[in-house]
């Protein structure tokens, strides 16, 4: 995998710089000021895209933040834009099915599970759909979009489901008690627009791919951390804005963690709980077998959940 095969191809992301990058040429990145300030001591600016491998790989470590960090911190959720269509070949990358076994590949790097035959059984054309039904949701209810995004996530990178399809957004909505109603109108309209803002706010801001943090404080100092990278990147960009930020104590129970984060994986469940990670899996399964989770596996992985 050569350099210009990453810059010209937003779906290969550079597992070693942790980024899935976009065609378009980046901007100077001038506009700190644009930033609005925030009640909270920072703000996190997070451009990602529903359909970003390298975004679902830091997961972890973005929960683990909101869990640590919650109460100095607000995070905005930014649509990036990361596959327009495919009006392109360059690269290596001319059709869908180039990008299932790079999808295989990220999964086994950030040891999150991944099914890269998303790309062979039923491929996306866009990820405009997921990105601008996000958008519809953050009109509902902010909270609940995230969660939104997460069960995109999850249909997509382990149930191989088309997330360009409306019926799956519509499945995806419903399992977080969104209004569907409601998502198709603001789908089909104000989320548009508000998606649009987000690709404006991206260019003037300089994003050349994701994810990409901003993190901002009241006066519009302003630190980035480019690409997926290990925990402490994110909390040392925290602790330079604000020294006094306090890092909360949470439960790192099972039975806790599952109550905050109805699914986890086991990397996940590792960075959460603090368990070591060759230990976490057999934690996971030992209360699948007291019927108290359920388990998803895929041929990368797998994720577990509370038994209904």
């Amino acid at each position: 995998m050569n350099n210009e095969t990453l810059k010209t191809n937003p779906l290969l992301c550079d597992i070693e710089t942790g980024m899935c990058e976009t065609t378009e040429e980046s901007t100077n990145n001038t506009t700190s000021s644009k930033v609005e300030a925030t009640k909270k001591s920072v703000k996190l600016i997070y451009y990602t895209d529903p359909i970003c491998s390298s975004c679902w790989g830091i997961e972890p470590q973005l929960r683990k933040l909101k869990l640590e960090y919650g109460s100095a911190i607000e995070i905005d959720y930014r649509m990036g834009g990361l596959l327009p269509d495919w009006n392109y070949n360059s690269g290596g990358i001319g059709k869908p099915s180039d990008v299932a076994s790079h999808w295989d590949e990220v999964s086994i790097h950030y040891d999150m599970p991944i099914d890269g035959d998303l790309w062979l059984e039923d491929p996306m054309d866009s990820s405009y759909p997921s990105s601008i039904a996000f958008k519809a949701a953050q009109l509902q209810d902010n909270d609940k979009a995230i969660l939104y995004m997460r069960e995109m996530r999850e249909m997509m990178f382990l149930k191989k489901k088309n997330m360009a399809k409306w019926e799956n957004l519509a499945i995806a909505a419903e399992k977080v008690d969104l209004d569907v109603a409601q998502l198709k109108i603001d789908f089909d309209g104000k989320a548009k627009t508000l998606f649009e803002d987000d690709l404006k706010l991206g260019r003037e801001l300089g994003v050349r791919g994701f994810p990409t943090i901003f993190f901002v404080d009241d006066a519009g100092n302003k630190e980035v951390v480019y690409g997926t990278r290990p925990y402490a990147f994110y909390e040392m960009a925290i602790l330079k804005l604000n020294p006094n930020a306090l890092k909360s104590e949470y439960s790192k129970n099972w039975d806790t963690l599952f109550a905050i984060y109805p699914t986890l994986t086991a990397k996940e469940f590792s960075e959460l709980s603090g368990t070591p990670r060759n230990e976490s899996e057999d934690i996971l399964n030992a209360l699948v077998s007291k019927n108290i989770l359920e388990k998803l596996s895929t041929k990368n992985g797998s994720i577990w959940s509370i038994k209904e």
